[in-house]
């Protein structure tokens, strides 16, 4: 089969590199133009294509290979795209709301020994009703984890939020923003307490940490015993709050329906790197600028 000349700059003043290559042809793969059991062009016609060297076209087939799209990879003949692609726990799974996509993911990671479990978020509502299930699984003895670890980033009581905002005037007294407040310290003590009683009803050693950030998180981030990120992205819409009784009109984010992203690590280098970087943004933030954080009813 004939491979057509992608629209990149291979004579362009910078060389194109063995990731590059790779990604160029995964989009082939993906798009249909390269199809299972097609057979690539050799090494030396892909050299010439790119603009680069036998040994980076060699680099990318293998990468391909490690992520399940490329069969036969060798100095000899050309290889083929594979059959299928590579089974993972999220390849080709629409991204679900995060109050449906969340629990099951949770329930595979407390499936672990031990549990470790990162989150951003703006309140800890879609996580507390989310461990309902493995909670419940732990109580009926299909999972028995020896530890959970939980880490939570939550906006800091003092700083004045993104959202929710009134849509006119000011928040008077407060009340827009106590109410928030309100709702986060609630979820965090229902969350810590339900963890919490797996240590005397279970022997089950549970440390659950919360400190504080000094903006508004625009996102939601759940990071899974370092092997899965689940990312989700808090859209702002025009609300109805209820304020004491009284209806505010406001600007505020609703979390359970926002889609969640799932990135496995291991599933393709992207996925990985996604996970890797996401964990290093999360322990700079909790280890630099976050605070400590006390809930209060």
């Amino acid at each position: 089969m004939v491979v057509t000349q992608e629209n990149v700059a291979v004579n362009g003043s910078r060389k194109l590199s063995p990731q590059d290559i790779a990604d160029a042809l995964r989009d082939r793969i993906r798009s249909g133009a390269l199809k299972p059991g097609d057979r690539l062009p050799t090494q030396a016609v892909l050299a010439e294509e790119f603009g680069v060297e036998r040994g980076t076209v060699r680099q990318a087939l293998k990468t391909l290979q490690g992520d399940g799209l490329l069969a036969n990879v060798s100095k000899g003949s050309p290889p083929r795209v594979a059959a299928a692609p590579p089974p993972t726990t999220t390849a080709g799974v629409e991204p679900q709301a995060s109050m449906v996509a969340l629990a099951p993911r949770l329930a595979e990671a407390f499936s672990d020994p031990h549990v470790h479990i990162d989150v951003v978020s703006y309140t800890a509502e879609t996580l507390m009703i989310a461990l309902g299930e493995p909670v419940r699984l732990i109580h009926e003895g299909r999972i028995r984890p020896e530890s959970i670890s939980v880490r939570i980033l939550l906006p800091s009581s003092d700083i004045d939020l993104a959202f929710p905002k009134p849509i006119e005037g000011e928040d008077k007294g407060g009340r827009v923003h106590q109410r928030w407040l309100t709702q986060r310290n609630a979820q965090g003590q229902v969350l810590r307490h339900n963890l919490r009683a797996l240590r005397s009803s279970h022997g089950i050693d549970v440390e659950v940490t919360f400190r504080a950030l000094p903006f508004t998180t625009p996102v939601k981030l759940y990071l899974l015993n370092g092997r899965e990120a689940l990312l989700a992205y808090y859209t702002v819409e025009r609300s109805t709050l209820d304020v004491d009784s009284t209806e505010v009109e406001a600007y505020d984010a609703g979390g359970l329906a926002s889609p969640l992203f799932s990135f496995e690590k291991g599933a393709t280098q992207r996925d990985t790197a996604f996970v890797e970087e996401s964990q290093k943004w999360f322990d700079a933030l909790w280890a630099t600028i976050s605070t400590d954080l006390t809930l209060s009813w």
